[in-house]
């Protein structure tokens, strides 16, 4: 027999109504504050990946040669096809411009719970505003598509500037390894590596920097710095908005093209790989060729969110109805099926000629009503609606059915 690839899955159609669900929600979300869905390919040039990551991301990546000797892979994350969009496409639209996306990923990594080689992401990404308005509102939307899809989760947010203030006699690759260390969340090896390096004095001040919850606290540490006003004003807009949040100055974002703020949001019920959405501030479009253009965005890991909510996610709105009639009430069978579908109700008929018995019991396994049609039902032109989680019945014409059961 053969399965599916390792850390691929069949999705059943229970799960893909559930997803289809919790999609819809972001999507709605997402379009009510402006933000347009795109599409980019689900391959590129290799290049595009490296030229910011390094060659050694090659190792995490399904990289492939075409027919023409071109050296492309399948994408890992999106951030870098959106930026390359809007570089090739986008760059006479409007600014800001405010684009989002649902796709699937593909990274050769160790499956694990809510981690597969081939994943969804859903993100969004606003590029070229330059301003603490623009980075709340990234924030705000990431914070309202997690609670739209019912997630319970914890947003944290730290700024870049905190650890580049306290960091910045240090060498650059010394610099790296403790953005490293912090992205890890390793505080103590952090700590370690500054008394290797002959920085003890970092020492005190890195822990409690860490360790701070306000900006008062923060400032105490690093004192005032050039971005001082714009920090504190995203987060009294975030304040204004009611978001509730986390300050963590250690947050690091293990990627170098952040310039500015940082959050995450981790999410209950995943154990330790709970962190469900990363983003912040950035700069790419002028890797790609275009101009250094301003940018804010963030990626939902969407495979953690349907682990995250778990079974109780979603209920269908809309009955399931399966029409059973007798041989007498076929043809006309036939016709209220066609009448139900035509006003939005979900309906089944036979495909199998079982008997009506064996109607009724196939039913009961799949629908929430029988619309029952017999020699009598066909006499009189109205219909049995059986209710069959209650178990009543009632005798009804077809428009008081389509009345009763439509969304």
């Amino acid at each position: 027999m053969i399965q599916k690839p390792r850390g691929t899955r069949d999705m059943l159609p229970d799960e893909m109504e559930k997803r289809r669900e919790i999609e819809a929600r972001m999507r709605g979300r997402a379009r009510l504050r402006g933000f347009r869905e795109i599409s980019t390919p689900v391959f590129e040039e290799l290049e595009l990946f490296t030229i910011r990551s390094g060659e050694g991301i090659i190792n995490e990546m399904y990289v492939f040669e075409d027919k023409g000797g071109r050296s492309l892979s399948l994408r890992p994350e999106l951030t870098a096809p959106v930026l390359r969009m809007f570089v090739e496409e986008g760059r006479s639209l409007n600014k800001p411009v405010k684009w989002c996306y649902f796709a699937d990923c593909f990274r050769y990594e160790r499956p694990q719970k809510g981690r597969y080689r081939q994943f969804w992401q859903f993100g969004a990404e606003l590029i070229g505003a330059d301003s603490a308005m623009a980075d709340a509102e990234v924030i705000i939307l990431g914070y309202d598509l997690l609670k739209t899809a019912g997630i319970r989760f914890v947003l944290k947010i730290g700024h870049l500037s905190f650890m580049r203030t306290l960091l910045s006699n240090l060498a650059e690759e010394d610099k790296k390894k403790i953005r490293a260390f912090l992205d890890k969340r390793e505080e103590d090896a952090a700590v370690s590596h500054l008394k290797v390096i002959g920085h003890e004095e970092l020492c005190e001040p890195l822990i409690r920097l860490c360790g701070a919850r306000t900006l008062e606290e923060v400032f105490l540490v690093i004192g005032e710095i050039p971005e001082s006003q714009r920090i504190r004003e995203m987060f009294h807009i975030l304040d204004v908005n009611q978001i509730p949040y986390e300050i963590n100055p250690a947050i690091a974002r293990g990627l170098d093209y952040y310039t500015g703020v940082v959050f995450e949001c981790f999410a209950e019920g995943l154990g330790a790989e709970n962190q469900i959405l990363g983003g912040g501030a950035y700069r790419l479009a002028h890797l790609f060729g275009g101009e250094d253009t301003p940018s804010a965005g963030f990626a939902i890991g969407f495979d953690r969110v349907m682990v995250a909510l778990g079974d109780s996610v979603w209920s269908p709105d809309t009955p399931q109805v399966m029409v059973v009639a007798t041989s007498e009430g076929r043809d006309r069978a036939l016709v209220v099926t066609e009448e139900l579908r035509k006003n939005g109700i979900i309906t089944e008929i036979d495909l199998m000629e079982r008997s009506f018995s064996a109607q009724m019991k196939t039913a009961g396994k799949s629908a929430d009503y029988a619309v029952i049609i017999g020699k009598e039902e066909v006499t009189s032109g109205d219909v049995t609606l059986k209710n069959l989680k209650a178990g009543t019945q009632e005798r009804l014409s077809v428009d008081d059915v389509v009345r009763k059961l439509s969304p």
